[in-house]
């Protein structure tokens, strides 16, 4: 099978190196994939939102292709992929709804009686601003569409909340996705992460995990795409699990269902454990990035055996399973990230890192051999252990390995 998958970051490789593993993938492609990746796949260098190109590429060249992005699915891509006659993994535009846009999300959760938090959404600064003095803080403010995972401020005063509002609606800090904004109630309590597949009738949990959205040590700074991840999260109990599947995932899919829309792929279900029992925070339309570095390193099961028995909804005849231990991945990024940073230097060390830790590229690219930083978040180190605290240890030992000017990561991922 001649395989293509759409993306290029940390997540991509993950996803790229369990493919390569698959007996049934002969020949692997990467759009427009990075450095790492090129050593698991053939790269094509075209952007993960032109549609156009990728379907002429996919319809040439392919049998099959994983759209693993938000940006894409959000546009469409597997709607025009499949109206082509290309298999093609991953919500149609309709469904990624869940994710671009939280207006959207928030009214599904509210209509289907799936646990949240109280919210209202505004597309007035004015009014928005009356309602943040009228609710005082803490207080949370969500830009409506997509934001790069970084369109979330959960505001300690009433004059942070307001600033938010206005650089989403009136500066425009992350474009058209902020003319509309959410303003919730701020939940109290550990989140958890649980991606999941499903073919639209049966939904399997992967992994539990916990992500670490802060930029600095400590859980300090600007929200991020995350610096970090590991699984499966001690929080994350059979009873929890148990009450999620009934009080939220299998009604998502049924909500889905019932509005005519039904949901194909992977979501990712945000999660609080708060007082009150698990809320949604915020849904995503595919796999979620770093968790799926520590948790695609866990699975057991071919990964393309799965995301074919989505497609033909069979997934209920597939045995998912996963390894025993835990999964650590920090990430390293380019110094003034998640806000402005300079890229292009040179990434040394990586040939020093053991074999049994894995060294994810998200943002490199590789020019005459040498392998450059090209983005915020530059490499996603992930090692198991069968402790957490053993995993985290050993993914730490390949951080050390690795140096390039203005590197930054925190010390306290896993902890």
């Amino acid at each position: 099978m001649r395989v293509l998958v759409v993306g290029g970051g940390g997540r991509e490789h993950a996803i790229c190196l369990a493919l390569s593993q698959s007996a049934h993938v002969q020949k692997l492609y990467c759009a427009p994939g990075n450095g790492g990746i090129s050593k698991v796949a053939e790269c094509v260098d075209i952007s993960a939102t032109d549609i156009h190109n990728m379907v002429c590429f996919a319809k040439e060249n392919v049998d099959f292709v994983m759209v693993a992005p938000d940006d894409p699915l959000a546009l469409g891509m597997v709607d025009a992929l499949e109206a082509e006659g290309v298999r093609a993994f991953g919500p149609h535009k309709a469904a990624a709804q869940l994710e671009s846009s939280k207006a959207f999300a928030k009214g599904i959760m509210d209509k289907y009686g799936i646990p949240t938090a109280q919210y209202r959404e505004f597309s007035d600064f004015d009014v928005a601003k009356a309602y943040i003095h009228e609710k005082g803080a803490p207080i949370v403010v969500k830009a409506d569409g997509l934001a790069l995972g970084k369109g979330v401020v959960v505001a300690s005063t009433i004059e942070e909340a307001v600033d938010a509002a206005h650089t989403m609606m009136l500066d425009k800090k992350f474009g058209d996705s902020g003319n509309r904004i959410i303003i919730e109630e701020c939940m109290t309590g550990p989140e958890v992460t649980i991606l999941a597949f499903t073919d639209g009738k049966t939904i399997v949990p992967m992994l539990s995990s916990q992500d670490h959205k802060k930029a600095f040590t400590g859980d300090l700074g600007p929200n991020t795409g995350g610096m970090g991840a590991f699984c499966p999260s001690p929080l994350y109990t059979p009873d929890i699990a148990r009450e999620c599947m009934t009080k939220i995932f299998r009604p998502t899919i049924d909500a889905m269902n019932s509005e005519g829309i039904p949901f194909k792929g992977v979501i990712y279900f945000g999660l609080m454990l708060t007082p009150n029992g698990p809320r949604v925070i915020e849904y995503n339309a595919r796999f979620g990035d770093p968790e799926t570095q520590a948790i695609l390193s866990m699975l057991k099961t071919d990964l393309f055996e799965i995301f074919d028995a989505v497609i033909d909804e069979r997934l209920d005849h597939v045995d998912i399973s996963w390894a025993d231990g835990y999964a650590c991945c920090v990430v390293i990024a380019s110094g003034g990230y998640p806000e402005k940073y300079e890229t292009g230097f040179e990434v040394s060390g990586l040939d020093m890192i053991p074999d049994d830790i894995i060294a994810f590229h998200a943002g490199t690219r590789l020019s005459d051999d040498v392998i450059l930083t090209n983005g915020g978040r530059v490499l996603g180190i992930t090692a198991r252990g069968s402790s957490l605290e053993q995993a985290a240890r050993r993914a730490y030992d390949g951080v050390d390995c690795v140096r390039f000017k203005d590197a930054y990561f925190r010390t306290d991922i896993g902890k």
